[in-house]
This record gives C-alpha cells, structure tokens and sequence, in this order.
C-alpha cells in the first residue's frame, strides 16, 4: 500500500467504495487523512465500514471543512450529468480528485525522480502496459504494474528511488488527475469510446491530451488525425515528442515495415526488431504497442538488448489474443476479453486458418463487421444465445455447426484441426460476445477454455 501522506491532518471526502475506492480510503486513511467516504450501494458502505473506514451520508456533512473530494473514476464527473456528490464538491469550491492524483501527489513528495510511465488510449493500452512491465521487469528493475489494469494504484509499494511505475489510465481516471506528470507518457491511439461519459469526441480527446501533455517524454501514435494533431501541439509546447506508427514511415520515431518495427532518426532508420516469431505480438495493433513499449523504454535508458529480450519473452495478456498450448502445428488461441465484434477483429485478423469458436450474450450489431475475415475461418463453433444469429449471417460463407457449449466446441475444433493438412491453424476463441449466458465473466470463460484444452490428448501447454 502507499499511504497518502499529502493529506495527513486533513480532512478528506470520498465517493466510491468499490475496489479502488475502499483501497483509496484504506491509503488515505493509512497517511494520517482524516477520511468521510459514502457510496450509493449500501452493502459497500458496510464493508467500508467494517474495514474501519469512517462513513457518512454526504448529503448531510460540512463540505466546508474538506481538503478534497476524491472522486471513484466510474462515477460520472460531467457526463451524461455530474453525479450529485459532484455538484455538492463544486458548490463548496472543493478540489475534486482521484486515486492516480493521489499517486502523483506522493510520488513527487517522496520520490520525484524514480520513473513513472503512463499509458493510455483507445485500444491496446492493457497489453501495452503489460509489456512494458515485463520489459522492465525481465531486465532485473524493481517494477510496480497497476492502474486500470486491474490493481488500484495505491495498493502498490511505496516510491522510492528506482523503483519503476507502470500505470494504464483510462479517460475517466486522466479527469481526475490535473497534475499527471509521467516520465514516459503514452497515448496509442483515439476512436470514437466513452462518449457517454465525455459529450463529444473532441472533449474526450482533450481529456486523453492531458496525459501527453504533462509527460517529460510523450510517446504519441500518429495514426488517427486526433492523436497526430496532438503531439504536434505538445511538440510545440516544449514537450519531447516520440512519434510512432503501424501504417507509415516516419523520419523520427518508431514504426512497422511489416513485422519489423524500424527506428528512425534524422531521416534515417534502421531495424529494430523483429515481431514475425513472436505469437503473443502477432497483428499491426500489436506492433503498434510494441513500438510504443519500445519507445518508453528506450526514454528511461532501458538498452536495446533487454528490450529485445522482454519483447521474445512476453507472454502475452491474459485473455487477449494468448497462446495457451499447441499440438503439432496448431495453436490454440484464448482471445476470451473480445466481447463485441470489433473486439474480435484483431484476432482474426492475425492467423490465416482458423477454427473459430464464437458466440454467447449477443451484442448489438452481431458479427457482420467481421465479414472481411469469413476467407480465414475454416470452421466456426458456435455456442450461447448467439449461436443462431451467428449462423444465419455465417450462411454459406463459412462452415459451422451448432456446438452449443464451450466444452463441445473445444473438442471438434481441436479434432477437425488435427485433420488439417495444410499447413499451421489456430483454435481460437474470440467469442465476440458477453459472456454471462453461460459464464460469469469473459475471465472464467477464458478459464474455462484453457481448463478443456489441457485434456485434450497431445497438447503442450504454455502457461
């Protein structure tokens, strides 16, 4: 834990007690603060409290008396209204926060200079962040991953000097941190996302601006017009701007030339790495977030020879496009966090035969974006409420058949595979939906899939 020491003494309250928001207040409360939490869900206020947290309906507490609110990042700030804590905090000209403001707020009281890298984007940002831990981390660096990975921020060891920070940051986290100050700060990548919670997509890509823009390098993809103007502006506000790209040359930067992701400087580029062999970075978003891990990196000194070495060895996020076992010349592929059809695509789009098992809780829209991918899919397995659905628009384009569960689907793909005999293929699931008619989350069915390939006669696991 890090105990939020900016606010000892102080009087603090706070909204949200989820996971990162009980966590919040346990760290607040572990640095001195004097802590009034609530939460709208009474069965969180209980545990809350039962953890020994101070509670109290804020509707009714002097507002006068707070140093901050410290706000969960999934409660609504602007959009589609300010939750009514929100307007409370701003009626009483209360500094409005969140737990990775907090983090910052530490870091620089304790440990200004130990490196923080900061990652975020419409895609790719989990595995981006991820692989530049494993990066660090293999070439023997103190290494803290958390953020909106899946660990709270604060829930990590204290700062300290050279100790690494890796921290993905989704938009509603980046509203809640005005002062975010990352040595190495990354943005992939905008598409239209969120904008429930931001109005527009100009107001969300100001939100995702902020991360760059305080970076002391900004690692910035310049692939959509959004991302290109803003490292142009941040270039021009004195920030040190690495360019990177999967679709064009660059003559400063780091991009893709097929597999090869090259690096350019003054004009000239040369090779870097070598994406071809390594199945966890398989697919141009891949070599999007490597190129960025590359960068980042590279900006805080790590040498080119470790970050080579932690690219060959990554293994891969969980869930998302992982190499979990082979048998012979198949692969069998847990893509179960791809739950709607775009989710899917890049999936699909990196493996040129494929035994595709899909299906589940139906999204809106179903999977006729995926049509340009049908030429790959040998044979579809479909299981869950979509599966008809599914079917009528696989028509005639794809073989399929009706599996029904995910157990059934596993053992025909891997059998129908096993008399392929033209050359490698992928068992994957890339379900392309919700997971709760059968499942509780994508996580258990992913669980689930990797649980059936390992009976399966003759695999090698690999993980």
């Amino acid at each position: 834990m890090i105990p939020v020491t900016t606010f000892k003494g102080k009087k603090v309250g706070l909204f949200g007690l989820g996971g990162s928001g009980l966590a919040t207040a346990q760290a607040l409360v572990a640095g001195g603060a004097n802590v009034t939490a609530w939460d709208d869900n009474p069965d969180s206020v209980a545990k809350a409290t039962a953890a020994g947290i101070a509670t109290a309906d804020l509707h009714h507490v002097d507002w006068g008396g707070f140093a901050a609110f410290v706000l969960s990042p999934g409660v609504p700030l602007t959009h589609p209204k300010p939750h009514w804590s929100v307007d409370l905090a701003r009626q009483a000209s209360v500094e409005i926060i969140g737990d990775v403001e907090l983090f910052v707020r530490e870091r620089r009281a304790h440990a200004p200079d130990c490196p923080f890298f900061a990652i975020t984007g419409t895609n790719g940002k989990s595995t981006t962040t991820a692989l530049i831990a494993h990066i660090l981390k293999t070439s023997g660096r103190d290494t803290q991953l958390g953020g909106n990975i899946g660990t709270a921020v604060l829930t990590l060891d204290p700062p300290k000097a050279d100790r690494f920070y890796v921290v993905e940051c989704s938009s509603y986290q980046i509203d809640l941190a005005p002062t975010l100050d990352p040595t190495a700060g990354i943005l992939l990548n905008l598409t239209p996302d969120h904008l429930d919670r931001h109005g527009t997509m100009q107001h969300y890509a100001d939100i995702k601006e902020r991360l760059v823009a305080g970076s002391r390098t900004a690692v910035v993809g310049v692939d959509d017009s959004y991302s290109s103007l803003i490292a142009d502006r941040v270039e021009r506000a004195g920030t040190k701007v690495v360019r990177i790209s999967r679709r064009q040359p660059l003559a400063d930067g780091i991009y893709a030339e097929g597999s090869v992701l090259m690096r350019a400087k003054g004009g000239t580029s040369s090779p870097f790495a070598d994406l071809a062999d390594i199945q966890t970075l398989r697919g141009g978003h891949n070599a999007q977030n490597a190129a960025a891990a590359i960068a980042a990196c590279l900006a805080v000194g790590v040498s080119e020879k470790d970050i080579v070495n932690g690219l060959r060895t990554f293994p891969g996020l969980k869930h998302r496009m992982q190499p979990v076992a082979r048998q012979g010349e198949i692969v069998f592929v847990n893509d179960s966090k791809a739950t709607n059809a775009d989710a899917a695509a890049p999936a699909l789009s990196s493996y040129d035969r494929i035994y595709w098992i899909a299906g589940g809780l139906p999204k809106e829209g179903g999977i006729t974006s995926l049509t340009p991918f049908f030429p790959k899919i040998v044979k579809a397995y479909l299981i869950g409420e979509a599966a008809p659905a599914f079917a009528a628009t696989l028509g005639e384009a794809v073989p399929y058949e009706i599996s029904g569960t995910l157990e059934k689907a596993v053992a025909h793909a891997a059998a129908d595979a096993a008399r392929d005999m033209e050359g490698p293929a992928a068992v994957m699931l890339s379900p392309a939906c919700a997971s709760f008619d059968q499942y509780k989350n994508f996580e258990v069915r992913g669980d689930a899939f990797v649980g059936h390939v390992a009976t399966l006669e003759g695999v090698t696991m690999l993980i």
